[in-house]
């Protein structure tokens, strides 16, 4: 197949970089590229495409360029796309990245058999990406497996991430696989199932208030050398510019799968690190000639919060918004971040705003058909059903349409609780009486 020029085919199709050297970000000895198949080329601001930096170091605090008082923007990484094997999308289907490597940062780290996860088809032809299936139980496996090779590729001393759920999870997790320490900073409220996985691993577990979470970590990177996997920046979201990298291999994988580019993919948005990797890995299958066309993606974002929906709806690069009271804890972000809306204007989709009553609708649908996942992760499929029974907006074109669960019901307040409901005793009569009752 015909391969695009790596300097005319850019991933959020803006106009072809320049000949001029790129500026580098920092001063200090260079790092040697690890190992790899790797075709990274350079970091890329999202604010500006023209912005280019080297691969290394890992930008964590957003383009140095582009970034104003009023909105930091990410990076992304750039690729060699005349160079990816022809061979790639043809390869067996396995477990772990190492699977894409030549179109993700290079892979310092050892991995756990992250991706693969399956597609279910439910009833009414609506396929469900469940990526709970992954070693921790969560996407968020996809992230740490890229951003944990960074920092052991830069020698970083350890990661730290500030997270109560699924994202320190997977941190602690592949930070232990990498043999690197980990600090994972959470709220006193976290889940207490989760606080318990993470220590397993054997990280350090801080507690304090939300507002003392990017400080704090800050303060951990400058005087330990540790390098973060969450974001410090507060106008707006940034995050690791490596992590939505592992991201796109989810649209990889749903491609295959279906043989086709589905019509509409519905993802759970808190930053938008997880819609900006599955818009960006479509996009690349274009690219690369293997698709003709990326599929609409709609943000689901709970309405007790709604950071991207706002920024679309008054045309901002980011908002801030008050955050409500919720159940969906994992995307409830009271900041936003450009990724999303490069993800929804470049894709021609919207972003939607589901509530809790309508996740916890179908979560129940989910577990009706044997994936029970938290309220976080199934905002997506909330958010599909919701769009389709609004008669004020027009429903997907024939195709094939994804949503998206991001996580385990492990990982859900509720659990490791006492449970709402009886069990049912063990007396025969009770229990006859209760299975005619389910065959009723």
């Amino acid at each position: 197949m015909q391969r695009p020029n790596s300097r005319s085919g850019q991933p959020t199709s803006r106009p072809p970089r320049s000949n001029a050297a790129r500026p580098e970000p920092e001063q200090g000895p260079r790092r040697p590229r690890p190992r790899s198949q790797s075709l990274a080329t350079g970091q890329r601001s999202l604010g500006d495409p023209a912005v280019h930096y080297s691969l290394w170091p890992p930008l964590i605090n957003g383009c140095p360029r582009t970034s104003t008082d009023a909105v930091a923007y990410p990076l992304e990484v750039d690729y060699a796309y005349d160079r990816v094997p022809a061979d790639l999308f043809g390869r067996p289907a396995a477990h772990g990245l190492e699977r894409w490597a030549p179109l993700l940062p290079p892979l310092a780290a050892p991995g756990l058999g992250e991706g693969n996860t399956p597609l279910v088809q439910l009833p009414d032809g609506v396929y469900i990406k469940d990526e709970s299936r992954n070693p921790t139980w969560s996407h968020k496996d996809r992230l740490n497996r890229v951003a944990v090779s960074a920092a052991k590729a830069s020698g970083a001393r350890g990661v730290v991430v500030a997270s109560s759920g699924n994202h320190g999870a997977a941190a602690a997790a592949y930070a232990a696989r990498a043999g690197l320490p980990c600090v994972v900073i959470a709220s006193p409220s976290a889940p207490p199932a989760v606080a318990s996985f993470v220590r397993a691993y054997g990280a350090l577990v801080v507690t304090g208030p939300h507002e003392s979470w990017k400080p704090l970590t800050r303060r951990i990177v400058e005087e330990f050398g540790y390098q973060p996997v969450s974001s410090l920046t507060t106008t707006a979201h940034t995050g690791h510019p490596f992590g939505p990298e592992g991201y796109k291999t989810i649209a990889y994988e749903i491609f295959l799968d279906l043989g086709e580019t589905p019509e509409a993919v519905y993802v759970p948005t808190g930053y938008g690190e997880l819609l900006f990797g599955v818009w960006k890995g479509f996009h690349e299958l274009t690219l690369l000639g293997l698709a003709d066309r990326a599929p609409r993606l709609y943000a689901c974002e709970p309405a007790a919060a709604g950071a991207l929906t706002t920024a679309i709806r008054t045309g901002r690069p980011a908002a801030q918004v008050p955050v409500g009271p919720t159940e969906a804890y994992g995307i409830s972000c009271p900041v936003g971040g450009y990724r999303g809306v490069v993800a929804v204007r470049e894709s021609r989709g919207a972003a939607l705003t589901v509530t809790d009553e309508q996740m916890a609708a179908a979560r129940d649908e989910l577990a009706g058909q044997g994936m029970w996942v938290e309220l976080s992760a199934a905002a997506g499929l909330a958010g599909l059903r919701a769009r389709r029974e609004d008669p004020a907006r027009p429903g997907d074109a024939s195709g094939p349409v994804v949503c998206v669960t991001t996580s385990s019901g492990f990982k859900d307040n509720a659990t490791a609780t006492p449970a709402p409901e009886p069990t049912v005793p063990a007396d025969w009569d009770t229990v006859a009486a209760a299975l005619r009752g389910l065959a009723g």
